[in-house]
């Protein structure tokens, strides 16, 4: 299932990251590991954020997922199913009286 991994990046662990010179290495490991189609980042409600597009298979996928950005960023985390355009018709077309 395609979710989008929103992490809200704790602000002090964020900047001892910087500080230290492991936020780029924390990020690329990440996407290394989970090989986002997407990944986007910038501010939200003036927090360091990153957004993920990913596919997974299983549920059992979202603690391994998360879990770095936990432990690394102190990060807040969500996870939003989403669907592109080819889904979102796939969908519709399910729909009685399509």
């Amino acid at each position: 299932m395609r979710m989008m991994l929103k992490a809200t990046l704790d602000t002090e662990k964020g900047n001892e990251a910087i500080r230290s010179g492991r936020m780029p290495e924390i990020l690329k490991d990440a996407l290394e590991r989970l090989r986002p189609e997407a990944a986007y980042f910038g501010p939200e409600d003036g927090c360091r954020t990153c957004w993920l597009i990913l596919d997974l298979q299983d549920s059992s996928q979202l603690p391994p997922t998360a879990e770095p950005f936990f432990t690394e960023l102190n990060a807040k985390i969500v996870f939003t199913p989403i669907m592109n355009a080819d889904d979102l018709q796939k969908g519709l077309s399910q729909l009685s009286g399509s």
